[in-house]
């Protein structure tokens, strides 16, 4: 992950001071600075799928009492078409990554790693579930 010029990097320490000046530019002539972050997700976090709701509090519940089953049934849902956030890999893919996923929930359950992981990508499975609810409401709004 980059973070910026080095120490003795003349050429990047240009390239910043160049860009902080057409922001501070920008900023006078706007009133304000747009910011935009981004999340990066790696291919195990990009392959867990927007499910419906109702399937992903389940799929929350199965991890939180048996870890990586509720991934491993998500896994599935994959094959029946959810949407994830690698659109360009092949849906096998996809389905092999969560398979993965809910090994290593399963297998590193044994020193708490693996269901704190589980629990955790239980919560994100409703959170993008919820994402994808709001997304549709909003769709019929318009």
């Amino acid at each position: 992950m980059d973070h910026g010029p080095k120490e003795g990097d003349s050429a990047g320490a240009a390239a910043g001071d160049a860009a902080r000046g057409a922001a501070a530019a920008a900023a006078s002539s706007s009133g304000g600075v747009v910011v935009q972050v981004r999340e990066k997700k790696g291919p195990l976090r990009a392959a867990i799928p927007y499910m419906p709701f109702p399937v992903a509090v389940i799929c929350l519940f199965l991890n939180t009492f048996v870890p990586g089953l509720g991934t491993f049934v998500s896994a599935f849902t994959v094959l029946c078409g959810a949407r994830t956030d690698l659109p360009d890999r092949h849906i096998c893919c996809v389905f092999w990554l969560n398979i993965a996923a809910a090994l290593i929930q399963i297998l590193t359950a044994i020193v708490m790693v693996g269901w704190i992981m589980s629990i955790f990508w239980g919560m994100d499975m409703v959170i993008l579930a919820t994402e994808r609810r709001c997304r549709a409401a909003e769709s019929d709004l318009h």
